[in-house]
This record gives structure tokens, sequence and C-alpha cells, in this order.
């Protein structure tokens, strides 16, 4: 999950809120012109609290029930690519097999149109598995950066009005990011998603629909969000 965009947001807003400056938020929107534009409702005050906390902020993210409500429409909308690149799929490898098993008794011309039909079908797999990669990417980051421009502003509030002076982001695992452990206790995750769900006034989904799949833990780490799942290039 390529969330750079959303974290650039984050960063932006952040800047706004530590210096109230109105000349401070220009130049942290000049330094980040791919970023959409922060949010007019970020908090101004600056911050004089001295804890240090940490958020998960793909968790937080795609832990919300406005996340996780779209990433099962998500999900559902990519249902039919994935069941078309499986069906590439399992073509490819009955072809392999059949080269595997059969192919040391064709004849030259048989063998060689094998292969060929084998080799176009690997390419139009690959370029069809790619697209799909890069839209599923795509409309995954959409949904990080809108949900996050409504959040960034309350984790700004959160932090400030809990004695937080500053707060690291925890998405990846050491040593992917500086951050070798974190205690529970100076974790706002939690306390964020549950502060934005009674704002969004979105329902929690039904249980079953979360669409994150588990990832290798870290310290204190929590699993992040992936695309859609489907069938891997061989």
């Amino acid at each position: 999950m390529r969330v750079s965009l959303a974290v650039a947001v984050f960063f932006a807003i952040s800047a706004m809120a530590q210096t109230g400056s109105p000349a401070s938020s220009t130049s942290a929107s000049n330094a980040l012109p791919s970023a959409p534009s922060a949010p007019s409702s970020a908090p101004s005050v600056p911050s004089t609290g001295t804890k240090v906390g940490t958020i998960n902020i793909q968790e937080a993210i795609f832990g919300s029930n406005e996340g996780r409500r779209d990433m099962e429409s998500l999900s559902k909308k990519f249902e039919p690519k994935q069941t078309e690149l499986k069906a590439q799929n399992d073509e490819l490898e009955a072809l392999k097999k059949q080269m595997s098993t059969q192919g040391p008794s064709l004849n030259d011309d048989a063998a060689a149109k094998l292969k060929k039909q084998i080799e176009d079908k690997q390419k139009l797999f690959d370029r069809a598995y790619q697209d799909y990669q890069e839209d599923a990417g795509n409309q995954q980051q959409e949904v990080a950066t809108r949900i996050l421009q409504k959040m960034a502003p309350m984790i700004v509030k959160y932090s400030q009005q809990n004695g937080f002076a500053l707060i690291v982001d925890t998405s990846k695992p050491w040593p992917q990011s500086p951050v070798l452990w974190w205690g529970e206790s100076v974790d706002i995750t939690k306390a964020v998603v549950d502060e934005y769900n009674v704002q969004s006034g979105v329902p929690a989904p039904a249980a079953g629909t979360a669409t994150r799949p588990a990832t290798p833990r870290t310290g204190a780490g929590r699993p992040a969000s992936t695309p859609p799942s489907a069938p891997k290039p061989q």
C-alpha cells in the first residue's frame, strides 16, 4: 500500500498545527506540491506538550469504519478482475504442465508452437496483472488520502489536548522505519480511530468484512493494508 502522498498530507497539516503561522504553512505547501490542500479546519494552536506518542497511520485509516467500508467496496469491485486473472493463470499453468509432461515426445514444430503459445499468454497475463496492481494501488491511495485529509486535523488536536509534543508513524516495521520498539501506552491509534468513527458517523461493517491480511509484527507493530489479492505472475 502506497501511502506516501497521504503521509505528506499529514506532515503538512502537522506543520501548520505546530507553527500556527500562515507563512510557515505556505512554505510547507510549496515543499509538497503533489499533496492535496490541507483542510481549512486544521488546528493552529502551538503544541506545549512533552510526551512522545506513536500512531499506525495505515491502521488508523483502514481500521476506521469508513476505511473498512471503502476497502470492502473496493474488494468487491475488483472481484471480476481477480476471477479473470485466476482463469488466465490456470490456463498458463495447464500449458506449462503440458509442456513439462509432453514436451519430450512432441516434434519440433509442435514444441515450438506450444512454447510460443505459453510465452504469448505469459506476456498477456503479466501485463494484465501489472495493470490490476496499479489500478488497485491507485484506488487504495485515493481512499487513504481522502480519509486522512479528515483524520489528520483530529490527530493533531488529540495530540495537543493530551500533552504530546511528537507523534511517530509506526506503519512500517523496523528496520524500514527508525522506530525499533514502542509501548502500547504511548500508542494513540485506537483512540484516534474511535474518535474518528464517532465524527464520521459511519457504522461498523458487519463481522467478517475486514480486508486487511495479517503481516509480520515487530515490537508492538500492527498489520497494514494491502491491495486485493490476485494470482501473481509465475
